[in-house]
């Protein structure tokens, strides 16, 4: 497993031309809404400043004072608020821009970043298994487990880590709007490739396969 600066692609998201007898199955890169709502959490920062713009003005109207003083005390809030929005916003729209997922014949390639781009190559050997989380009707997540003696950085990976696995972070096709197409390329990739764990979706509340409905083994 590498982690390579980006500086040329002979092949969009790839950092070098693919060895003989391998071939590219399937590229995505994430949906800016997606990723600004799940992994920049902008709704929950919108929600939170509109909390305070509420709170401000029912101070602001308990205390006496008229509804155009109350609501002028509160504005700050929503200045704030929208600037921190935009902010979310325009920053998951310039990483889902730089981000190109890839699966090959033998292997998951990463590319990211918006100021330093990093490619991050892992062969199918070094996987454990892989889990797709549904999110909406066919956007989701697709995460990847590493073989426990493979590491990778949280925050050089982020947003592209399945949330909340920071002792073994793993790396995440986040935010993809074909989600379960490409849970199927890589579960057939993966036995294909005579890889030996199982391929499965995670989708609360029951664990359920990506494509068929049931486990995938090799």
């Amino acid at each position: 497993m590498s982690h390579d600066d980006f500086a040329f692609e002979p092949v969009r998201g790839l950092p070098a031309p693919l060895p003989r007898g391998e071939s590219l199955l399937w590229q995505g890169s994430p949906h800016w809404w997606r990723l600004a709502v799940d992994a920049y959490h902008l709704r929950k920062v919108a929600a939170y400043f509109l909390a305070l713009f509420l709170w401000r003005f029912g101070v602001q109207a308990a205390g006496g004072s008229g509804i155009a003083a109350s609501l002028e005390a509160g504005v700050p809030m929503i200045v704030l608020g929208t600037i921190a929005s935009l902010i979310l916003g325009t920053l998951a729209s310039f990483s889902a821009r730089s981000a190109v997922f890839s699966i090959t014949t033998a292997r998951i390639v990463m590319r990211h970043g918006i100021a330093v781009p990093t490619t991050m190559n892992v062969p199918f050997e070094l996987l454990q298994g892989a889990a797709l989380k549904r999110r909406g009707d066919s956007g989701g997540d697709l995460a990847m487990r590493l073989r426990d003696d493979q590491r990778i950085g949280y925050l050089i990976s982020w947003p592209y880590v399945r949330p909340g696995r920071l002792a073994h972070p793993e790396p995440c096709f986040r935010a993809l709007a074909d989600a379960g197409r490409a849970a199927k390329i890589l579960a057939d990739a993966m036995i294909a490739h005579s890889w030996p764990a199982t391929v499965r979706r995670e989708s609360p509340p029951a664990p359920v396969a990506p494509a068929h409905e049931e486990a995938i083994t090799a």
